[in-house]
């Protein structure tokens, strides 16, 4: 019944649309956009400062994926005959650099045989997978739990050989080896490993040729390795301690070949 009062004769009748500021919308427009840009540059400035220092963190330790795979087959069979045959090579063990963005940049695979790639690894572990089935099925034994667990042992192995080869490059204080390098070092353990495991399917005492033979190349061809990348990198040189670690590397090839070499679903034989 009150919505129905309409204004009171002789009393004002106060403004609908009140006046604006003139000097309230110029503050705060002129006081949000100092927040604004402010807020705004130091968030770019905390946001690019991160980013490029993950970038730096990611390209020190894991460097470029696709550089580890640009080969060709005249790399693969070249660094095949480094990597079985290190006593025949007769050229230099160091990295090709060449100027890229104003710093020195290792060339790929494909223009340098000292360089290291994933792809001989990567096709070196499935061989040895797929020779292991076949030995476990010349002898009776093939199943694919038998075979799962062999990819198993596999990738351990490649795995204690990657934490043996950082521990080697922490202790002499250089931890800046890119890990995907320590990785791809580590798989080309793989392709003696296929000559052993090939020495079980061939008839006689092949196994106990190919075996001490394709250790003892491969313990070569790492110690070279090794001792090209510790030289290299390495701040302080103290050559007592780098050749009694670059003897453990060689030496530990052994045993690691016998553990892999043996084709059996026993983790420990």
């Amino acid at each position: 019944m009150y919505n129905n009062v309409g204004p009171q004769p002789g009393l004002p009748r106060p403004p609908t649309n009140p006046q604006p500021n003139p000097f309230g919308n110029s503050f705060y427009g002129a006081g949000s956009g100092l927040i604004t840009g402010g807020l705004g540059a130091y968030g770019g400035k905390i946001l690019g400062s991160s980013s490029e220092y993950v970038q730096s963190n990611i390209s020190r330790y894991f460097s470029d994926p696709q550089y580890y795979f640009q080969v060709n087959d005249h790399y693969v069979r070249n660094k095949l005959k480094v990597v079985l045959f290190p006593f025949l090579h007769r050229g230099h063990w160091m990295r090709i650099t060449e100027p890229v963005g104003g710093r020195l940049s290792y060339k790929p695979p494909i223009y340098d045989i000292n360089a290291p790639d994933l792809y001989i690894p990567f096709m070196a572990f499935g061989t040895y997978v797929v020779l292991a089935g076949l030995s476990l099925g010349l002898n009776g034994k093939f199943s694919p739990e038998a075979l799962n667990w062999l990819f198993v042992k596999g990738l351990l192995g490649w795995f204690m050989q990657v934490a043996l080869l950082k521990m080697i490059f922490l202790s002499l204080g250089s931890g800046e080896a890119p890990l995907l390098d320590i990785v791809a070092y580590a798989g080309y353990t793989f392709t003696g490993v296929c000559f052993a495991v090939l020495g079980k399917i061939l008839p006689g005492y092949s196994y106990y040729i190919l075996m001490p033979c394709s250790c003892l190349c491969m313990g070569i061809f790492l110690v070279k390795t090794m001792k090209r990348v510790l030289f290299a990198e390495v701040r302080s040189f103290d050559s007592s301690r780098h050749y009694y670690l670059l003897l453990l590397i060689g030496l530990v090839q052994f045993p690691f070949f016998a553990w892999l070499g043996n084709v059996s679903v026993n983790w420990f034989l």
